[in-house]
């Protein structure tokens, strides 16, 4: 079959069900799932890891493995079943017809052959196609994924790109031969925001471009807003609602979308007045599913006798709508309008004195020019320049940017697993920049604490979950005896709201939310006085970000903790943080009260990196800004203003100022500091970037 005479939908998914089997038992993992993607469209499958989203793509894929088995229901791609074709048929569709990108783009690309030769590939073996004729379409291709100087690329190994290159020429590769359905897995998670942007704009150009239907899975309700034109959101193997994205984010008819859309701070949100609501209850694991609705146990409308009787709840058509449906008992009799109930309203803790202070602090690493061989000139990598800023008690300070901007590494110097190269940290009235962790005393060491992104790579395995908190009390020197410890460690659990009997577990049994709350109560463990948290919630699902963030949050309110907040999602900083810090390689470009920094004027980075933001709400409007280029290196660092090489605002300052001097700090208003070149009235006259509209 050619790829232009098929007119019916291109992926006909009805009623499937997807088991996986071990020696004990069958765990389904998918059940009675549907959904369809037409010609040229683009259809967005959301829910929480878990839930099922890239089981239906291996399902499509036929790539389940040796333990995976479709058991009911079928999977046709152009009107034709995958679960009837031969092996022989499935190669032929397999990579020129459907096409699949990953989360990590590694994980598709051969560490040891060029590029140009992997791209080259695809359409010899597909289309049996001349090497010359591969060679031309692959400069093509790296031409419409934007890629800087194809030629140089397609001569380059993978190891010589950056993540967000490497995930580009993923793309490019998958749509070498210009498949008719693309799938794509959590495609930008691994990404900065704004190589995100580019990427989901590039992934909707060439999806118009090439006419190619999409099935777009994530767990970023924003991102699917920006991307796709029908969503369906999936929850325990199971799909709970489907429709257009706007029936869907404005006409809510299931009771899981309308709590994952309270887990989630849209702008406005507040922290104190309007906490964000985390879902009750934990994910049930596909074995201990309960009776009727999967969802009824953590379900606010859950009626006893009827949600939960033994019987498979069915999708039911919502009338008047675009093909949009619910899988639930109750959705005519639900109030979809009514107020939210209001979590309890929370007081804001008293700001107090400053705590921890920094000045002109620099941290460089020299390293050999020809690191593989030793030898050779040294060069310096700047990774910190001249950062100065002070954190006071009870508040929270958030520093952004994009990786390789500086924010772990100044994480290392407070922590003082770096030592600083000039400047000084004051904490306490007590200058540390000096001073490695080891000679640290045990107050200062408890005194600032961290908690990592990744919560599996903190705890160790084969310890249990209070036999660690218990280390670390031992470590701060608390408590006189095993007993007061162990009674230290059952509050610890209490504090971050986990069960007590989670004190005998073993990490491997926790989730990653629970193990990240064991993250939180072993860094309190000291009574910290600054937390310093890098991406702690970048890992988790939305519903567990809420819960995870309002814990840090309460725990700051009673403990009058500063919190240093790292990471790279605005809408989080927005709702969480007092004051905001914009990093960009290495220099502090804008810092102040987190109103002022989310309004105009902007430093030109902010107003990107603003730009760049997935927001799960369709009355906001956005302005666009596409960064061009990639951050430069910070071992050679572009002259002037570190900004200047992806400045749309650069043309607007006269005399090439911006590519001849670093920009003085200037102080716009009350303690909103900035460093640009641009004259006052340039940037009196930038707009805002988001905008509600009036409903």
């Amino acid at each position: 079959m050619t790829k232009l005479d098929y007119d019916g939908p291109i992926l006909e998914i009805d009623q499937l069900s997807i088991s996986f089997f071990t020696r004990l038992r069958e765990i389904p993992a998918v059940m009675d799932f549907s959904v369809t993607v037409q010609p040229g469209e683009a259809v967005g499958l959301v829910g929480e890891s878990g839930c099922g989203k890239s089981t239906v793509a291996l399902g499509v894929m036929q790539d389940l493995g040796k333990n995976g088995r479709v058991v009911g229901g079928s999977i046709k791609f152009k009107g034709q079943d995958l679960g009837q074709m031969t092996m022989e048929e499935l190669r032929d569709i397999r990579g020129s017809e459907i096409a699949m990108i990953y989360q990590e783009p590694m994980a598709s690309l051969n560490p040891a052959m060029r590029i140009g030769k992997q791209l080259m590939e695809v359409p010899m073996i597909h289309q049996g196609m001349s090497e010359k004729d591969a060679y031309e379409r692959a400069l093509q291709v790296v031409t419409d994924v934007k890629l800087p100087d194809p030629a140089r690329i397609l001569n380059s190994f993978p190891h010589q790109l950056s993540g967000g290159q490497q995930q580009r020429i993923v793309i490019a590769m998958a749509l070498m031969s210009e498949p008719s359905l693309l799938i794509l897995d959590e495609p930008t998670t691994a990404l900065d925001v704004t190589v995100e942007a580019a990427v989901v704009e590039l992934v909707k150009d060439l999806g118009k471009k090439y006419g190619t239907s999409m099935l777009f899975i994530s767990h970023n309700l924003g991102l699917v807003l920006e991307t796709c034109d029908r969503i369906c959101v999936m929850y325990s193997g199971e799909a709970v609602e489907t429709g257009s994205i706007e029936d869907v984010f404005d006409k809510m008819q299931h009771p899981y979308t309308q709590a994952l859309f309270r887990s989630i701070p849209l702008p406005g949100a507040d922290k104190n007045a309007r906490p964000l609501v985390a879902i009750p209850g934990n994910f049930p694991l596909p074995h201990e599913r309960p009776p009727g609705c999967n969802f009824g146990p953590r379900c606010d409308y859950f009626e006893d006798g009827r949600c939960n009787e033994d019987t498979r709840i069915r999708m039911a058509e919502v009338a008047g709508d675009d093909r949009h449906a619910s899988r639930c008992l109750k959705f005519k009799e639900i109030d979809w309008n009514a107020p939210l109930t209001l979590a309890e309203t929370k007081t804001k803790g008293e700001v107090g004195e400053v705590v921890l202070s920094m000045d002109k602090l620099k941290k460089y690493y020299e390293v050999a020019a020809n690191a593989m061989f030793g030898g050779g000139e040294t060069k310096v990598v700047k990774a910190n320049e001249s950062l100065s800023f002070e954190a006071r008690e009870s508040e929270t300070l958030a520093i952004v940017g994009e990786s390789g901007c500086g924010k772990s590494t100044f994480a290392k110097v407070l922590m003082g697993l770096e030592t600083a190269t000039e400047g000084t940290i004051t904490m306490n009235g007590t200058q540390i920049q000096d001073t490695p962790i080891e000679a640290r005393n045990t107050k200062t060491v408890a005194d600032v604490q961290m908690v990592f992104q990744n919560p599996f790579d903190t705890l160790n395995p084969s310890m249990t979950v209070g036999r660690q908190i218990i280390r670390a009390l031992e470590i701060f020197k608390i408590g006189n005896s095993e007993a007061e410890r162990r009674t230290r460690m059952l509050e610890l659990l209490d504090l971050v709201k986990l069960p007590r009997e989670f004190a005998d577990r073993m990490p491997r049994q926790l989730s990653g939310g629970q193990k990240q709350r064991v993250g939180i109560a072993r860094a309190f463990a000291g009574d910290a006085r600054i937390v310093v948290a890098d991406e702690p919630v970048s890992a988790l699902d939305v519903s567990v970000q809420a819960a995870v963030t309002d814990l840090l949050m309460e725990i700051q309110r009673e403990q009058k903790t500063t919190l240093l907040f790292i990471s790279h999602d605005l809408s989080i900083v927005r709702y969480l943080s007092d004051r905001v810090m914009v990093m960009y390689l290495g220099h502090v470009v804008e810092l102040g009260s987190t109103d002022q920094v989310f309004a105009p004027p902007y430093h030109p980075y902010t107003e990107a990196l603003l730009s760049a933001v997935p927001i799960a709400d369709t009355s906001v409007e956005k302005q666009h800004i596409v960064l061009e280029g990639d951050i430069p290196s910070a071992m050679n660092p572009p002259p002037g203003c570190p900004f200047q090489t992806r400045c749309r605002w650069k043309s607007e300052v006269p005399g090439g100022l911006c590519e001849k001097d670093i920009p003085p700090v200037r102080h716009l208003a009350d303690g909103h500091q900035v460093k640009c070149h641009l004259s006052d009235e340039k940037l009196a006259q930038m707009e805002p970037v988001i905008k509600i509209a009036a409903q």
